[in-house]
């Protein structure tokens, strides 16, 4: 379970407040108007942004004092975290080891990964031989090897298509099901929630609130979501 236990992210006039959990397995979307502090509670989640008071803790454990690389996450962003210089298979390699030394056993999961998300053969390639879909599929292949139960998405989609946004979302949730992962999603686009998460945290006004069934709330539109949704 994920425990945000009075989180308080704070920096120069930027304030924001979160205090609440979710259940293993949960599929949540992040929703709320540009510079509410979407992708900074992800970063806070990742260890990228440090709390100034309030605990992040996974299965009861606080990941303050924990390293991003250590903890419980894969996080997508919206440049797809792919480094230019590798191949794609050794952007894969780097979820199972940093030093990319792999052994067959290693080099056959990055294939399998590849194959899994529609990119077999296509491990050779840089990411600039890519397609913008192809670039999510690596980065959600990357994440497929890492495992790891907690899985934040930072609209790592948001400049594709629409029918290929709901393809890489579709691949997503097959990614969390066959993971097991708990899974994170910012966006800005109400459609996405509506069709991918259960529930929904709202962001705006200083406070990430609780998460609530995604349907109600859009049923139920508090004054904060109204004035962002026009």
């Amino acid at each position: 379970m994920l425990h945000l236990d009075r989180v308080v992210l704070a920096q120069d006039d930027f304030r924001l407040t979160a205090d609440w959990e979710v259940a293993p397995g949960a599929r949540v979307a992040i929703i709320g108007p540009s510079g509410a502090g979407k992708s900074t509670l992800l970063s806070a989640i990742a260890g990228f942004f440090a709390p100034v008071s309030g605990t992040v803790l996974w299965q009861g454990r606080d990941l303050g004092a924990t390293p991003p690389g250590d903890r419980p996450v894969s996080i997508l962003f919206q440049d797809q975290n792919l480094f230019p210089h590798l191949t794609v298979a050794q952007n894969l390699g780097l979820g199972l080891r940093p030093d990319l030394k792999l052994d067959q056993d290693g080099r056959d999961r990055v294939e399998a990964a590849l194959a899994r998300v529609g990119l077999e053969g296509l491990g050779g390639r840089k990411p600039a031989q890519l397609s913008g879909g192809q670039a999510g599929r690596a980065a959600l292949a990357r994440a497929l090897l890492r495992a790891r139960p907690l899985l934040l998405l930072d609209e790592p989609f948001a400049a594709l298509g629409p029918a290929l946004k709901r393809d890489m979302l579709t691949l997503v949730a097959d990614v969390a099901d066959r993971t097991q992962a708990t899974l994170l999603m910012v966006t800005h686009d109400p459609r996405d929630a509506r069709e991918f998460a259960g529930q929904t945290v709202l962001v705006a006004n200083g406070t990430a609130a609780a998460p609530v069934a995604t349907e109600w709330l859009f049923a139920n539109p508090p004054a904060a979501l109204t004035d962002y949704l026009g």
